[in-house]
């Protein structure tokens, strides 16, 4: 019998175990963020913790690739930079940061997973009609978002409630809004987008008066150290690799993995108690979610 034939054609590098190292690291890494930004806020205030975030990530990115030879973004890409960063790391990450400190941090996953939803809505603005079958997922979803914030888990805390939501639909308008826009290439697109966003973030951290603690604790320090290499280099790394690689469906599935990554390391390593609403909530909202994402998939 003839040996089976290879997958990989003779000569090309095989590029499955990065891809599978890849996507692990988005669904494991970006699903532990949320329990990180809990434990960091322990000691660190909210914004000033994200401004700290994404000022040294970026920093440190941006400093890398003009070392490596790349170009600075032009004028016109830092502009653009700093309105995607407003809105995808000011808005969208700042405040889920702010709504953690009252609302557990898989709830807080479940939330952010609506955000297909709203770019989804927001794609009708510039064109892209939803189909039938993106309208049913677009109810579906919606839904599952009115059903979470219903919840027992968010119920008690709606002023985070309100920044979940606020903070899905910036990252969805951001995400909508950069399309087609002169933007810096691959990763120096990512360091701008972070110097961009930190930037906003520490004024936000000044308009509400934060300051550095005094003594933060080890583990709240170690937090907001993970989220700097872990979340934000390692992560974003390999979520370029993988859009460079596989199918935008691939890349982005961990929308679907996030949110209950998050809530069982929540409730395993922090003892956060979600209910039997909050689960059904996410089970909605991820189905609205999927319908949507693999429709346009295809």
């Amino acid at each position: 019998m003839s040996p089976a034939p290879s997958s990989t054609p003779a000569g090309a590098p095989d590029r499955r175990w990065p891809i599978a190292l890849s996507l692990l690291a988005l669904y494991l890494i970006w699903g532990s963020t949320y329990l990180a930004i809990r434990v960091a806020l322990e000691s660190w205030p909210p914004f000033l913790m994200a401004a700290i975030r994404f000022l040294v990530a970026g920093g440190l990115l941006y400093g890398f690739l003009r070392w490596r030879g790349s170009a600075a973004p032009t004028r016109a890409q830092w502009g653009n930079a700093a309105v995607t960063g407003t809105l995808l790391l000011g808005l969208g990450n700042g405040l889920v940061c702010y709504a953690e400190q009252s609302v557990a941090s898989g709830l807080a996953a479940v939330a952010v997973a609506s955000m297909p939803l709203f770019a989804a809505l927001f794609g009708t603005a510039y064109g892209q009609r939803p189909r039938r079958i993106e309208w049913i997922g677009l109810g579906i979803g919606f839904l599952g978002v009115i059903l979470l914030n219903l919840g027992g888990g968010m119920n008690g805390a709606p002023a985070g409630a309100a920044a979940l939501v606020i903070a899905a639909a910036a990252w969805a308008f951001g995400s909508v809004w950069s399309r087609g826009r002169d933007m810096p290439p691959a990763a120096m697109n990512t360091a701008a987008q972070m110097l961009c966003g930190g930037a906003i973030l520490s004024v936000a951290s000044l308009i509400f008066g934060e300051r550095l603690p005094s003594d933060p604790t080890l583990p709240a320090t170690l937090a907001v150290i993970y989220l700097i290499v872990f979340g934000s280099l390692i992560a974003f790394t390999a979520y370029l690799y993988l859009l460079a690689n596989v199918r935008p469906v691939l890349a982005t599935s961990y929308a679907y993995v996030n949110p209950p990554v998050a809530v069982l390391i929540g409730a395993g390593l922090a003892g956060e108690a979600v209910g039997l609403s909050d689960l059904v909530a996410m089970a909605v909202i991820l189905g609205g979610v999927a319908l949507i994402t693999l429709t346009r998939g295809k």
